[in-house]
C-alpha cells in the first residue's frame, strides 16, 4: 500500500502538469479559432475594397468537397475538414457575399497570372517571372558536367534535385553542388512552383499535378532528358515519387531525404494521418506549433505572410545590420520567398493531399524494380523517422539509411561531402549495373 501511495504521489505533479498543459493548449487554439474568423471578415472587406471582390476562402465550404470535385482536381479534403469552434456556431455568415466557392485547379496561364494580391510582395525579384506570361517556366539552375577527353554528350547523366517546403534550389546549389565535381553528371536544381524565383500564379491551386507538369515543362521537356536520376528532400519527395511513377522507364534512381510517407490505416486515410502527424495542434515544440498554426488557420497565416513575406527585403536589411553580414544564409532567405497562396495550397494539396498517392506510386516503383534509396536523420523533428520505414514496407528492395544525431535539414547541411559521396555511389552503382 505504501509503495502504491508513493507511486501515486510521485505521479501527481506530472499528471497535473500534463492536464494544465492540455488546458492551455486548447484555450490558445480556441483563441486562434476566433481570430481566424475575425480575419476572414477583415480580409473579405479589404479585398473587396482594394481588388473589387471579396476573398475566396475555404471557411464557408467546410462541406464543399463534392462541389469542387476533389477527386478529379487534386484539391485536398484537408482544406475542408479543418474544424473551427466559431464557424460551427455560425459566426462566418456575416461576411460579404462571395463570387462562388473555390473552383477546380486552374493552370498557370490564367488571366490573373500577371496580377499580385495587395498583401503580396511586389519587388522586382518577386514579380520578375511575370514578364513571360503564359510561357513562364520554373527557375532552374543547371550545372554542366566538366568536359573531359573521351566523353561526349551521350555519356552524361541527368540528375534533377527537388527541394522541400519553404525552401528553394539554394538547398542544393549552395551546399551539395560544390561537392559534386565531375564529368559524368549534369545537375538540375529546381525552384518548385510558388517558391524561390519560380512563378507564383495567383489562380493556381498548386496541386501535385500542377507541380509535376511544371517540372516536365521546365526541365524534362525543355532540356529533352531521355533519362534522369531524382534527388528530393522532404515535401519534394512526394513530387519526386509521383514524377518517378509517371516516368518509370526514364527513371534511373530516386533518392528520398526525409520523405513524409504515411500509410493509410483502416480508420483514416493517408491525408488525415499526414495532417495529424505533421500539423497536430500543439504549442511545443516550436516547429510543430508553426506547422499547425500555418496549416489550420488560413487567414492568420495570411497575416503572418503579410508581415514577413511582403516586407522580406526590409527584414533582410535589418538582419544584415544585426548580423553584420553582407549576405544572409539561404535558409533564412528561403523562408520568405513565397506567397501565402502558394504555401497554403502546396501544404494541403501536396503534403496532405499527396499523401494518399504514395501507395500507388511506390507500388509502381516496386513493380518497375526501380533503385530507391532513403536517407533520414535520427533526430528529425519535422518528419517522423517511421516514414522512411514506411517506404521500405511498400518497396522491400529500397535501401534505408538513418543518420544518427542529425535533424531534418542537418542530414544535408553540415555533412555535404558525405552526402555528395553517397549520391555518387548510388548513381555509379546504377550505371555500372546497367553497363
Amino acid at each position: 500500500m505504501r509503495t502504491s501511495m508513493a507511486d501515486l504521489w510521485g505521479k501527481w505533479p506530472r499528471k497535473t502538469a500534463e492536464f494544465l498543459s492540455s488546458v492551455i493548449n486548447q484555450l490558445v487554439f480556441i483563441v486562434f479559432d476566433f481570430l481566424d474568423v475575425v480575419m476572414c471578415i477583415f480580409f473579405s472587406y479589404v479585398d473587396k475594397i482594394l481588388e473589387g471582390k471579396p476573398t475566396e476562402c475555404y471557411c464557408r465550404s467546410q462541406n464543399g468537397i463534392s462541389d469542387c470535385e476533389e477527386k478529379n482536381t487534386g484539391i485536398s479534403d484537408s482544406l475542408f475538414g479543418r474544424k473551427n469552434v466559431f464557424r460551427e456556431m455560425g459566426f462566418s455568415g456575416i461576411t460579404p457575399s462571395r463570387s462562388g466557392q473555390r473552383q477546380s485547379s486552374k493552370k498557370t496561364g490564367s488571366n490573373d497570372m500577371g496580377k499580385t494580391r495587395w498583401s503580396d510582395c511586389g519587388c522586382a525579384s518577386c514579380v520578375s517571372w511575370m514578364k513571360n506570361g503564359e510561357d513562364a517556366k520554373l527557375h532552374v539552375v543547371v550545372k554542366e558536367p566538366i568536359p573531359s577527353e573521351g566523353n561526349d554528350d551521350d555519356s552524361f547523366e541527368n540528375v534533377i534535385f527537388l527541394h522541400g517546403f519553404l525552401s528553394s534550389s539554394f538547398l542544393w546549389t549552395e551546399s551539395v553542388f560544390p561537392e559534386l565535381n565531375g564529368s559524368k553528371y549534369k545537375l538540375f536544381a529546381v525552384d518548385l512552383l510558388g517558391f524561390g524565383n519560380s512563378p507564383k500564379p495567383r489562380e493556381c491551386r498548386y496541386t501535385l499535378n500542377d507541380h509535376m507538369e511544371m517540372i516536365e515543362k521546365s526541365v524534362i521537356h525543355e532540356f529533352n532528358l531521355p533519362s534522369f536520376h531524382l534527388v528530393a528532400h522532404s515535401m519534394g519527395c512526394i513530387i519526386a515519387l509521383a514524377l518517378a511513377a509517371k516516368h518509370p522507364n526514364n527513371l534511373k534512381s530516386i533518392t528520398l531525404i526525409a520523405p513524409p510517407c504515411f500509410l493509410s490505416s483502416g480508420e483514416e486515410d493517408a491525408t488525415q494521418i499526414a495532417l495529424k502527424k505533421l500539423a497536430y495542434k500543439r504549442l511545443w515544440p516550436p516547429l510543430s506549433f508553426g506547422a499547425s498554426f500555418m496549416t489550420w488557420y488560413e487567414h492568420l497565416g495570411r497575416c503572418v505572410c503579410f508581415f514577413v513575406c511582403r516586407y522580406h527585403t526590409t527584414w533582410e536589411k535589418i538582419l544584415k545590420l544585426i548580423t553584420r553580414q553582407r549576405k544572409l544564409n539561404f535558409l533564412v532567405r528561403d523562408l520568405t520567398r513565397h506567397t501565402h497562396h502558394s504555401a497554403w495550397h502546396t501544404m494541403h494539396n501536396v503534403i496532405c493531399g499527396g499523401a494518399k498517392m504514395m501507395d500507388p506510386c511506390l507500388e509502381t516503383l516496386r513493380l518497375a524494380r526501380a533503385r530507391v534509396s532513403v536517407v533520414q536523420g535520427s533526430r528529425d523533428l519535422v518528419v517522423p523517422v517511421e516514414c522512411s520505414n514506411n517506404v521500405k514496407v511498400k518497396v522491400p528492395d529500397a535501401e534505408v539509411k538513418i543518420i544518427n544525431g542529425v535533424g531534418h535539414t542537418a542530414v544535408i547541411i553540415g555533412r555535404e561531402k558525405e552526402f555528395a559521396k553517397d549520391l555518387q555511389l548510388i548513381w555509379d552503382s546504377v550505371t555500372n549495373a546497367k553497363g
